[in-house]
């Protein structure tokens, strides 16, 4: 990390979730487990945007939540602000909470339908002990719905009197409820229309710029994701595989994942879309409970070496100015020394216990399990 001390809000390190695969019905049993996050280090500065792309089922919503511990670390540190996260119980993390909140993907399904937008927004005052004085809750409450763009008669409203792009201003207005420091947005626009995907992001970097927070978006969008965010990190299978500024990311994107991500982004000028780069990536995305041995993406990497890159695990280094690469030839990539190949879909076959098509495993008899 060559980030200065002083300006880093949070730093996770060697963060890993690993969620158990348990079989059996009279005796549980552990039998494997998704690796859903397997090792990740980063470092986000107080009051910039992080922006975290990957295709589905890379481990980056589990990511954001293993951040705030909605998700249980399986080990390593989320040292927020001088204190690890990771380590806190009790009444010491719900008090910590406070300063970390998130905006969940789905508006509808993460607010509660039985409550009021009031009930809901004075839920988590309440909890942090922020609504000591009725006039200033009230007052406080309006100031919330002002910030967002809402009128002050939705507090009387409940959620499914909202439209899509209405919820997620409420998600939001939860959020900063209780003046965290730190907010994790999971997808916050995937579900809106266009139009309103804009006022949302217009509306999250007014907050950053009002009230000073700091952001770690998650999404999918590209586009969204290079406009709101000062540095990307691009996860593949459980683990960071690239990390630099917005503009250096899309000028030069090093790591062959980062490439294919980019080249699939359709640009709106015919003679340049077919002149461009494309790379069409074989396979689908491995099983995270059975990850490929070396790097992970050697499976579908076009860019494929038959040293290192089956055996050995590349760590994310660095190359050139706040630029994270984990591949082994990505220098030899970029000055054109490698040339890319066709690469054939490869049939991956889980045995035992991790492959359903077998049966059950063999668990042995009672005698010899007890």
């Amino acid at each position: 990390m060559t980030l200065p001390e002083g300006d880093v809000l949070l730093e996770v390190t060697d963060l890993k979730v690993h969620f158990p695969i348990k079989s059996g019905v009279v005796f549980d049993r552990t039998v494997g487990h998704v690796y859903a996050v397997d090792g990740v280090d980063l470092a986000i500065r107080r009051g910039e945007t992080y922006g975290l792309v990957g295709e589905s089922g890379c481990g980056k919503s589990t990511l954001g939540r293993a951040i705030l511990r909605l998700n249980e670390p399986t080990s390593g540190s989320v040292v927020f602000d001088g204190t690890d996260v990771a380590k806190l119980k009790g009444e010491e993390l719900r008090k910590a909470r406070r300063r970390l909140q998130m905006i969940f993907q789905d508006p509808l399904s993460s607010l509660d339908p039985r409550q009021s937008v009031e009930s809901i927004l004075v839920e988590g005052m309440h909890a942090h002990g922020l609504d000591k004085d009725k006039a200033a809750t009230q007052k406080r409450l309006r100031e919330l719905l002002s910030a967002v763009g809402l009128p002050e008669t939705a507090l009387r409203k409940y959620p499914h009197e909202f439209s899509g792009g209405q919820r997620q201003r409420i998600g939001i207005a939860r959020a900063l409820a209780v003046e965290p420091d730190l907010i994790v947005a999971d997808e916050p626009v995937s579900a809106l229309d266009v139009s309103v995907q804009a006022q949302v992001v217009n509306l999250l970097e007014d907050l950053q710029d009002k009230l000073g927070l700091t952001y770690v978006v998650i999404a999918h969008d590209l586009a969204v994701v290079r406009h709101i965010s000062d540095r990307i990190g691009v996860m593949y299978l459980g683990a960071l595989v690239e990390e630099t500024d917005a503009d250096s990311l899309y000028e030069e994107p090093l790591h062959p994942y980062t490439r294919a991500l980019l080249s699939a982004i359709p640009v709106p000028d015919p003679q340049v879309e077919d002149s461009r780069e494309q790379i069409l990536l074989a396979g689908d995305l491995p099983s995270p409970a059975n990850p490929p041995s070396g790097c992970r993406f050697h499976t579908r990497c076009p860019w494929r070496q038959a040293s290192l890159c089956d055996t050995d695990r590349p760590q994310l280094r660095e190359i050139g100015a706040g630029h994270r690469v984990a591949c082994h030839y990505a220098e030899d990539i970029r000055d054109g020394r490698i040339q890319p190949h066709e690469v054939k879909a490869e049939l991956v076959e889980l045995t035992g216990a991790l492959n359903p098509d077998l049966g059950p495993p063999d668990i042995g008899t009672a005698a010899e399990i007890l």
